[in-house]
C-alpha cells in the first residue's frame, strides 16, 4: 500500500485503533418511548452549534440474530429509537422518515415494527401527536426495492420527535451501518449489536470522533422449530456523547467518508458440523469471488465474438498504444453510457452489450478490458469507489467498491482508460473515479493489488482579454479562453448539455453582468485530445466607475476570486481538489489619450513552503496600454489538514490582491 493509501486511511485506522483500546466497560442509558421530559423542550444547541436548526436529543441502536421461523435460517433484526428537538423551521424535514427495504425471489428485508410521534407544549401541558395510517405509504422503486415514507403531524418551531422501529433481514453479508454524527449536534448516541459466534465480521470504525467501545462474551439461546441451540455470542457496545454537528466544507469527496460511524461485512461462517466458509476475508479471496462471478469474470470470459471483433478492428497494428486507442474509441463511441456506476455488468456478455449500445460503467469498461485481453496489451480491471461513494477503507472489503475502470501496462507505466464518455480519452478518467487509489486485479493469478488514481498532470484554464477602453468607459475587444484535461472536459459537457450555442452562450453570460458577446467560435470540440479553443467578441459594460477625474477599473472583471472558499479557522478534512489545475489570466487593455496610469497593483508571488501552490500577479505598462497576468498554479490534488492553514492564507492573499484596482486619471 502506498504513501497515498496510508494518508487517507489514517484516520480510519486511527479512529479504529483507538476506540477499539478502551477495553473499558461501556453502560448504556436507557430511554423509554413516549416518556418526554418537559425539560427537553428547552434543549438548544451551544458552542459551535449554536445556531443549529435542532439537536438530536438521543439516537439509539441495536442490532441481533434470531432464527426466522420461515426460513430457519439466522435473520438480522436492527432496531432504532431517536429524538429530536425542533429548533426552527430548517430541519422540519426530520419529520419525514424513510425506510428502504429489499427483496429478491428467496429472501426479503421487513419492516417489523413502527412508532412516531410529535410533542408539543400548549399552554404548560404536553400534547401528543401520533403518526396517522394516512401518513405512511409505500413507494416501490425497482423490482426489488421499497421505501417506507412515514410523515409526522403538526411538526413547528420547538416540537420534539420520536421514532422507533425495527427491520428484520435475511440478508446478513452487510449489516446496517450506525451513524454517531448526523448534520445536527447529537447530545448521545449508541449502537450495540450481538453477533453468534458463526459469524465473523469486519469492523470498521471510520470518522474523527473518538468513540467508547466495549466488547464481552456472553451466552445465549436461540430456538428453532421446537429445538434450542446455545452459542457464544460476541455483544460490542460503541457510545459518543456530545457529538458536533457534520458541517460540509468545501473540496472535499462526500461527508460520507468524514462521518463518524461503524461498518460491518461478512468475513466468513462456521457451522456446527460444517465447513469454514470464507466470504471475502483476503484479497485473493475476493478475486477469486469475482472470477466466478457471472457479471464479472465469467462475463469477460466469452472470448469467441471478442476475438473476432478485435480482428476486425486491429487488422494487424501491433504499436501498443495504437491498438489501446483503436479499442478504447470503440467502445466509448458505440456504447452508451446509462449514468449508472457498478462493479458488475448488467449483461453476461460483451456482445449482448454491443447489440443494446447501452449499459453501466461496469458493461462498458468490462467490455474493454475483454477486447484488450484479446491483444498482446496487458490489461486489468481496477475496482474503485467513486468519490460520492466515499473512500475505501483500505480493508478487504467488497461491497465498498462501486465502479470498476481498466488499466493497461505500456512500457512500465500503467495508463488508465474509462470508455463510459466520449468525451475521454486514454489517461483521462471520468472525475467521479478520481478517489486517489484502486485496486487493480489479475483475473488469471487470482490476485491483486491497489494503485495510484492520483491524476499528475496540471489541467490549465487561460483566459485572454484584448480590449480597449473608451471615453464612456466601456470596453471592446476579443476574448479568448482556452483549456485542456479536466477542464477542458467540463468546457465540453456543459457545451453539449446545452440545447443549442445560444443557451450555452446565455449560461456563460449568467454570472457576468454587462458583458455582450458576437462572432463566436468554438475550436476542437470533437478533437479531444486537443485544448478545446473558445474565441469572441466582447462589449463590456457598467464594469468601469468614474468619480470626478479618476477612473477606476478592476482588470480581473469576472474571473475575480472574491471570497476565501477556506473560512473554518481548522480543518480536521483534507482539501481534495480532485487534480491540479492552473488558472491563467491575461489581460491587455489599451486607454484613451487623455488618460494616465494614476495606480497599477504592485507585482507579488506567493508560493506555499512546499512549493505545491504558486500565486503570480505582474502588471506592466507601456505608452498607452496595460498588460496584467494573474496565475494560480495548484500542483498536487490533495492538501492535508495540517497544510490546510497555509492553503488559507494562500487564497486570502489571492482574494486580496486580486480585489486591487486600476485607477486612471483624466488629463
Amino acid at each position: 500500500m502506498n504513501k497515498i493509501k496510508l494518508l487517507l486511511s489514517g484516520f480510519f485506522l486511527l479512529v479504529s485503533l483507538c476506540s477499539y483500546a478502551q477495553k473499558t466497560e461501556v453502560i448504556l442509558k436507557t430511554f423509554k418511548y413516549g416518556k418526554v421530559d418537559p425539560a427537553e423542550f428547552d434543549t438548544k444547541g451551544t458552542g459551535v452549534d449554536s445556531a443549529a436548526s435542532a439537536v438530536a436529543l438521543f439516537d439509539t441502536g441495536r442490532g441481533w440474530f434470531e432464527i426466522s421461523p420461515r426460513t430457519k435460517n439466522f435473520v438480522y433484526i436492527y432496531e432504532r429509537h431517536t429524538r429530536y428537538k425542533i429548533i426552527n423551521k430548517n430541519s422540519y424535514d426530520l419529520a419525514n422518515l424513510e425506510v428502504s427495504l429489499y427483496r429478491d425471489t428467496d429472501a426479503e428485508t421487513i419492516l417489523d415494527n413502527m412508532d412516531a410521534a410529535t410533542y408539543n407544549m400548549e399552554n404548560g401541558k404536553m400534547v401528543v401527536s401520533k403518526i396517522s395510517k394516512d401518513a405512511k405509504f409505500s413507494e416501490k422503486q425497482d423490482k426489488n426495492f421499497t421505501v417506507k415514507k412515514f410523515t409526522l403531524p403538526n411538526v413547528k418551531e420547538g416540537s420534539i420527535i420520536e421514532y422507533k422501529y425495527r427491520i428484520k433481514s435475511d440478508f446478513i453479508f452487510t449489516l446496517k451501518p450506525w451513524y454517531f454524527q448526523k448534520e445536527i449536534p447529537v447530545l448521545y448516541s449508541s449502537y450495540q449489536i450481538r453477533v453468534p459466534e458463526y459469524f465473523s465480521y469486519k469492523a470498521t470504525a471510520a470518522g474523527f470522533i473518538l468513540l467508547k467501545t466495549s466488547n464481552e462474551l456472553q451466552n445465549e439461546t436461540y430456538s428453532s422449530g421446537g429445538s434450542q441451540i446455545q452459542a457464544t455470542v460476541k455483544q460490542s457496545t460503541y457510545l459518543a456523547e456530545h457529538v458536533p454537528a457534520l458541517k460540509a466544507e468545501r473540496f472535499i469527496t462526500t461527508l460520507q467518508d468524514y462521518i463518524s460511524k461503524v461498518e460491518f461485512e461478512l468475513s466468513s461462517t462456521q457451522f456446527p458440523g460444517s465447513m469454514y466458509k470464507e466470504y471475502t476475508s483476503t484479497w485473493p479471496k475476493i478475486v477469486s469471488t469475482l472470477k466466478d462471478e457471472e457479471k464479472f469474470g465469467s462475463f469477460t470470459d466469452k472470448r469467441s465474438y471478442n476475438k473476432t471483433l478485435v480482428q476486425q478492428l486491429v487488422k494487424g497494428e501491433t504499436n501498443p498504444d495504437s491498438i489501446v486507442r483503436i479499442l478504447f474509441n470503440h467502445v466509448k463511441n458505440n456504447v452508451k453510457w446509462n449514468d449508472e456506476h457498478s462493479k458488475y455488468a448488467t449483461f453476461t456478455t460483451p456482445k449482448a452489450v454491443f447489440e443494446k449500445k447501452s449499459g453501466n460503467s461496469a458493461d462498458i469498461n468490462l467490455s474493454l478490458y475483454s477486447l484488450l485481453n484479446e491483444t498482446s496489451v496487458k490489461a486489468f480491471p481496477v475496482l474503485l469507489s467513486t468519490r460520492e461513494n466515499g473512500m475505501h477503507p483500505g480493508f478487504p472489503m467488497l461491497t465498498q467498491f462501486d465502479n470498476v475502470i481498466v488499466a493497461v501496462l505500456i512500457g512500465e507505466k500503467y495508463l488508465l482508460l474509462d470508455a463510459t464518455d466520449k468525451d475521454h480519452v486514454p489517461g483521462l478518467i471520468s472525475y467521479q473515479n478520481l478517489n486517489h487509489e484502486g485496486f487493480r486485479i489479475d483475473l488469471e493469478q487470482k490476485n491483486g493489488e491497489w494503485m495510484s488514481l492520483e491524476e499528475e498532470k496540471i489541467s490549465k484554464k487561460t483566459i485572454t482579454y484584448s480590449l480597449t477602453l473608451d471615453t464612456d468607459n466601456k470596453l471592446k475587444g476579443r476574448l479568448f479562453l482556452s483549456a485542456n484535461h479536466y477542464e477542458a472536459l467540463g468546457r465540453r459537457e456543459h457545451y453539449r448539455s446545452s440545447a443549442n450555442e445560444e443557451e450555452y452562450l446565455k449560461k456563460y453570460k449568467g454570472d457576468k453582468p454587462g458583458l455582450s458577446i458576437s462572432n463566436y467560435q468554438l475550436t476542437n470540440l470533437n478533437l479531444v485530445e486537443e485544448p478545446l479553443s473558445e474565441a469572441m467578441d466582447v462589449l463590456i459594460e457598467d464594469n468601469v466607475e468614474e468619480a470626478g477625474n479618476l477612473v477606476y477599473l478592476n482588470p480581473l472583471l469576472f474571473d475575480q476570486t472574491k471570497e476565501n472558499p477556506f473560512k473554518l479557522e481548522e480543518r480536521k478534512f483534507p482539501v481534495d481538489f480532485g487534480y491540479p489545475t492552473e488558472e491563467n489570466y491575461r489581460i491587455t487593455i489599451e486607454f484613451p489619450k487623455g488618460y494616465q496610469l494614476d495606480k497599477t497593483p504592485k507585482n507579488e508571488k506567493m508560493i506555499l513552503p512546499d512549493e505545491s501552490a504558486v500565486f503570480v500577479f505582474m502588471t506592466a505598462a507601456e505608452e498607452n496600454k496595460l498588460l496584467l497576468n494573474s496565475k494560480i498554479t495548484i500542483k498536487k490534488a490533495l492538501y492535508t489538514s495540517e497544510e490546510y492553514k497555509d492553503l488559507k492564507e494562500l487564497f486570502k492573499n489571492i482574494v486580496r490582491k486580486q480585489a486591487e484596482q486600476i485607477v486612471f486619471k483624466k488629463i
